[in-house]
């Protein structure tokens, strides 16, 4: 017969506790995903076992330990965010990028009409050919590969936000479902000790206060919740729309190139996954549409980003793309050797195109459902 009493153990999965003493380490090792709520651990060669975190874990973690390490997280969260802006900072303000981005804004200003108002494409690809030359790691990495990562990690820390307090709101509702009314009055037991005719001891009428108090708060945790979104949006937005940190407002057009850069590096890990010594395999990195959701908001450029019609620009090029090929498809002559591996090369470049405009599609959609947890206070 289960007693209901939180055990010694956690039942599975990885503890919450360990994971928020260890919160840098978590985020960069496990990817998010924003539909299943669920973290997946990075493989590499040498991964035998994967790891992965869910709301069920991280509600049988609060069972464990207690209700108090949901804001004992967003307290760590906190400080871990703000070692990382540190840093998001220092990159925004190098004269190489910062430059790069004033001009590319500056000439996209200018230039908006005859664009039709959509930022190009190649501007973008432009962009990244130009950081890479900066330089580049033992591992291949450019300067926006690593600002890419951090913005990801930054959505990670977000994400992790995000499913503690789904895993509680899920404690919650289990234990609430022993209460068989929700709407009695406060202090029911409380009242019934001190009212009856027979004397209690000093004993049982703390235990009724203790069990209105735990009652108490469990139909309020159950019935209003903390919105942790908005408590870490608006203990950073302040600062970060300060006049001493005015070097971040060129942030929204880095966005486009990093999309390109993102879209690149999962197709790569996905295409990885097929093969048998793979390196760096992973199929969904949502933190990366938390991340630049979370910034935007946090610096107030959602309407000017909106301004850069990125997302239409980039389904604009690859259906044009399509259109020419098929175009190519249809007009090759017939029973020609030449024709044959012409027709090849096109039915590849056709399916890169289909593939790239697919993963464009799905971090629309990531970073439109990551844009409505901070829709509700939304400015810019």
């Amino acid at each position: 017969v289960d007693t209901h009493l939180p055990g010694a153990t956690l039942e599975q999965g990885l503890d919450v506790l360990e994971i928020m003493r260890n919160i840098h380490v978590f985020v960069a090792r496990y990817h998010y995903n924003l539909n299943n709520q669920i973290f997946v651990e990075h493989v590499t060669m040498d991964s035998k076992v994967i790891n992965t975190l869910h709301i069920r874990h991280v509600s049988n973690s609060i069972r464990t330990h207690g209700s108090g390490i949901m804001n004992t997280t967003v307290n760590f969260t906190y400080q871990y965010l703000k070692r990382k802006f540190v840093i998001f900072s220092q990159f925004l303000f190098d004269d190489h990028i910062k430059s790069k981005l004033m001009r590319d804004a500056r000439w996209y200003k200018e230039n908006a009409v005859s664009l039709h108002n959509m930022y190009p494409v190649d501007r973008a690809f432009t962009f990244n050919k130009d950081i890479r030359k900066l330089g580049v790691d033992a591992n291949g990495l450019s300067y926006l590969d690593h600002f890419r990562v951090l913005v990801t990690e930054i959505g990670n820390a977000m994400g992790f936000v995000r499913m503690v307090r789904s895993g509680g709101m899920h404690y919650v509702s289990n234990a609430i479902k022993f209460i068989p009314d929700l709407n009695a009055e406060n202090n029911l037991f409380a009242t019934l000790t001190n009212t009856t005719q027979d004397s209690f001891s000093f004993e049982t009428l703390e235990a009724s206060k203790n069990l209105d108090f735990v009652i108490d708060t469990l139909k309020k945790n159950f019935a209003e919740g903390v919105d942790f979104f908005d408590l870490l949006t608006q203990v950073f937005a302040p600062e970060m729309q300060s006049a001493r940190n005015t070097h971040l407002r060129w942030f929204y057009a880095i966005v486009p190139p990093m999309t390109l850069n993102f879209v690149e590096q999962i197709m790569t890990a996905k295409d990885m996954m097929g093969k048998k010594n793979g390196r760096n395999i992973y199929f969904t990195d949502d933190g990366f549409a938390i991340g630049v959701a979370y910034i935007l908001r946090l610096l107030g450029q959602n309407a000017v980003f909106d301004g850069l019609h990125w997302f239409d620009s980039v389904r604009q090029k690859y259906s044009k793309e399509m259109q020419e090929i098929q175009t190519k498809l249809n007009n090759l002559p017939k029973k020609s050797k030449k024709a044959a591996e012409e027709e090849q090369t096109l039915t590849l470049s056709m399916n890169k195109c289909k593939l790239y405009s697919a993963e464009f599609d799905t971090l629309f959609y990531s970073f439109a459902s990551a844009c409505i947890f901070f829709d509700s206070k939304r400015s810019g």
